[in-house]
């Protein structure tokens, strides 16, 4: 028993033993960490920027720096170092002593454990100084230790513990003269290269081709050394830009290396590169890109080989993504346009740009745009009598080609050439469809969308220089036709090319569509001296004519044969003033123009009427009704020694037919006398103090062609069928010409048919002697009365 005790009792004993060691070894640690850690001070070991020591022994470090400090104290371990702390001091707590320490500062940090060394009283840290702020040019940092017993902050007094941290020293990278110098250098090639960029780039191929064929010797000269590089547009643009990039970031760097300030590197390349880097280069080059381009195109090329490995497969990828490059191209709207617009900076002249306008807007109108309405369009109808009236209107009218109707003006059959009437004869009186037919000229329609270059096209092909303008209408019911809206001519097509006016000598307009008359006074023609002076100003048929005066003859007394010879009752139908015409106004049905006779107004003429109709209103009832051809009016006022003022109408033929005559005492008072010079004189007195006064009215309803015979002409008439009725006389010879009377002399000339030489041979002296001759002795007053009552 006793052994067994003695054998368990060493063991435990050992295991007690060994526990209490390692407890108190224990407890000595802790007392050691917590109490007994003590620091002295510090040195710096390392630093990877310029440090040292003060004048006042204060350690010296620079801003932004890594640097290895060494601590010194007892019983130093390896968490000794998060004991360790700085803190800021201003100008009072640098002198301050034996006070606590103010708050940490981020200024300096300790990093990571302590290494201590096997003595446990040295060991180092790595402390971090971070940048000073912006103001502040060095900082005094004061070294903090944590008292672990009181858990308090104790800021060490001594100057040794002291750090002060200063800026760091910029260094340049180069001297100041060369930076100076690659700064202007820089300035200039980025210039050169936004200039470039602007100038180079805006010289398309297609200009270039311009420049060359039509630029002036200096101009092409430079096209041509800029034409090979500008063909490859994407590589030139990629060398332009990545040049001129690096060389602002270049300038960029430099300047913040000569300023030693991030700001004023910003401003001052700011400026520098906007003014002198974009501005000016770029207003020169904008307005001599092309001298600019080809003086600079060596050192072009350089920076194309510089920048080949980037701007060429670039240049590849953009050719592949975008296409071959093409140019500007204008279309028309845009050419006509720019023309405009340029109009003041060019050298062309106003007629240039209108006739380049005119030529290029051809295509875009069509020829209801340019041509002549309708309306406004000098036409022949068909059934027209080429006579010297025709004939003169169409010459007096300025056109070459006019387009004949038939029926309505709508309905174009046939184009009358002036030329064509080369070998008509107007006294033959020749109708328009026999003219038309022999020639046959083809009539040229279009439709009113045709283009001006097509219409162009067509007259080029010698068809046609006029054409009439037509349409398909469609509105209203009833099946479509085609509508005629004008013409339009060659003429008409080149005026608009060159967008003006072409006058020539027989243009009436300056425009058809506007109607603007010429000057006045301008291209009047007057073509009466070719017309014979006894030719009717109204032309009528022959047969006509002759029915009017078979007519006369038979059915109106006054002009019987016993009264008015055959021979002159003709030349007095044949005067220019007998054979008048109305045309009809439908606008303007009761225009004043449309009456021949109005009630109580006094007239000294008689009317036949030979083509057309009239309105008849007579009587006190205004009964009202209508008469045709070859009704006559007015015999009373012809009839001098009979002219009372007549009442009534009563026939439809001749209103004075059977007129009641009460002016017969008239005649007892002209005086009977042997010669037929007193008896005209007498006669011609006697008719002008007469008035014939209707009191009915005759109007126009149609186109009137009608024969007007005044008092005058009749008398006259009355005096030549006599003189030309009474034998020649030998004493006729005894009378001098000189007595002639004057108006006599001139009735009767009008009245003959040839000035010179009478139809029965008698001349026109001859026929004055016998007008003044003495006759034989008076006969009595029945017998003069009765003869003046035939004669007048």
């Amino acid at each position: 028993m006793a052994t067994d005790s003695s054998g368990l009792g060493f063991p435990l004993t050992l295991f007690v033993f060994l526990c209490v060691l390692a407890g108190r070894e224990a407890e000595a640690a802790t007392r050691e960490s917590k109490g007994g850690t003590q620091i002295f001070g510090m040195r710096l070991e390392k630093s990877d920027k310029p440090a040292g020591m003060t004048n006042e022994g204060m350690i010296q470090v620079t801003e932004g720096s890594q640097n290895l400090f060494r601590f010194y104290g007892t019983h130093l371990l390896p968490n000794s170092s998060e004991l360790i702390r700085f803190a800021e001091l201003d100008e009072v707590e640098h002198r301050s002593l034996n006070r606590t320490c103010p708050e940490h500062s981020n200024g300096m940090l300790v990093k990571g454990r302590m290494q201590v060394n096997y003595r446990n009283n040295a060991g180092v840290v790595n402390i971090t100084v971070n940048k000073l702020r912006k103001n502040e040019d060095k900082k005094v940092f004061g070294l903090c230790i944590l008292d672990p017993q009181e858990n308090k902050w104790f800021l060490l007094e001594e100057k040794e513990l002291r750090v002060l941290v200063v800026e760091e020293e910029s260094t340049s990278l180069l001297p100041l003269w060369l930076e100076v110098i690659l700064i202007c250098c820089l300035l200039v090639l980025s210039g050169m290269f936004s200039g470039l960029n602007l100038g180079l780039m805006a010289l398309d191929p297609m200009e270039l081709r311009i420049v060359q064929s039509c630029g002036t010797d200096k101009e092409k000269k430079y096209a041509r050394r800029i034409e090979p590089i500008r063909r490859k547009g994407n590589y030139l643009l990629c060398s332009l830009l990545l040049g001129n990039v690096l060389v602002n970031t270049t300038l960029t760097i430099l300047l913040d290396d000569l300023t030693k300030s991030g700001l004023g590197a910003v401003v001052a390349s700011t400026v520098g590169i906007v003014i002198f880097g974009e501005i000016v280069p770029q207003a020169l080059c904008s307005r001599h890109g092309l001298a600019v381009g080809a003086n600079t195109i060596l050192l072009t090329k350089l920076f194309m080989l510089l920048t080949f490995p980037l701007s060429w497969p670039i240049s590849k990828i953009l050719d592949c993504v975008l296409g071959q490059e093409i140019g500007t191209v204008y279309n028309r709207e845009k050419l006509v346009e720019m023309l405009k617009v340029t109009e003041p900076y060019n050298d062309l002249v106003k007629e240039e740009l209108n006739m380049i306008q005119g030529a290029l807007e051809l295509r875009t109108k069509t020829v209801e745009d340019i041509m002549t309405p309708l309306g406004n369009c000098f036409m022949i109808s068909s059934d027209a009598v080429l006579d010297f009236n025709t004939m003169s209107e169409i010459m007096e009218s300025g056109y070459t080609r006019i387009p004949v109707y038939e029926h309505e003006q709508s309905n174009i059959v046939d184009i009358l050439f002036v030329k064509d009437l080369a070998f008509v004869d107007p006294d033959d009186c020749t109708t328009l469809k026999t003219i038309t037919k022999f020639y046959n000229h083809s009539v040229h329609f279009v439709f009113h969308d045709t283009k001006l270059d097509a219409m162009l096209e067509e007259f080029k092909k010698g068809k046609s220089h006029l054409a009439i303008v037509q349409k398909v209408n469609n509105e209203g019911e009833g099946d479509p036709f085609y509508e005629v809206l004008g013409l339009v001519t060659l003429e008409d097509v080149i005026e608009e090319i060159i967008k003006s006016e072409i006058l020539d000598e027989s243009d009436l307009y300056t425009d058809n569509r506007t109607r603007r008359k010429v000057a006045p006074d301008k291209n009047k023609r007057d073509f009466s001296a070719f017309k014979h002076e006894s030719e009717s100003k109204v032309k009528i048929s022959p047969q006509l004519l002759l029915a009017a005066h078979r007519f006369l003859a038979t059915e109106v007394s006054l002009f019987s044969p016993a009264q008015i010879s055959d021979k002159v009752l003709l030349r007095i139908l044949r005067h220019p003033d007998v054979i008048q015409e109305i045309k009809f106004n439908d606008n303007d049905k009761r225009s004043h123009r449309h009456y021949i006779y109005q009630r109580g107004k006094a007239v000294d003429y008689f009317i036949l009427i030979l083509q057309g109709r009239v309105e008849v209103e007579a009587g006190n009832e205004n009964m009202k009704f209508e008469a045709g051809a070859f009704s006559y009016y007015g015999v009373m006022a012809l009839n001098a020694s009979t002219l009372v003022e007549f009442r009534s109408p009563s026939h439809l033929s001749g209103l004075n037919r059977t007129a009641s005559l009460s002016g017969t005492d008239r005649t007892d008072s002209l005086a009977v006398s042997g010669s037929n010079s007193q008896l005209n004189s007498q006669l011609n007195s006697s008719v002008a103090s007469q008035h014939y006064t209707p009191d009915f009215n005759v109007r126009a309803l149609t186109d009137l062609q009608f024969v007007k015979i005044t008092r005058s002409q009749y008398q006259n008439g009355l005096i030549a069928s006599r003189l030309d009725s009474t034998p020649q006389s030998p004493e006729s010879s005894l009378y001098n010409p000189e007595e002639i009377t004057p108006p006599a002399a001139i009735t009767i000339t009008d009245l003959g048919a040839d000035s010179a030489i009478m139809e029965n041979g008698t001349d026109e002296k001859t026929l004055l002697l016998l007008l003044n001759e003495q006759t034989p002795p008076p006969p009595t007053a029945n017998h003069h009365h009765n003869h003046l009552d035939n004669s007048v």
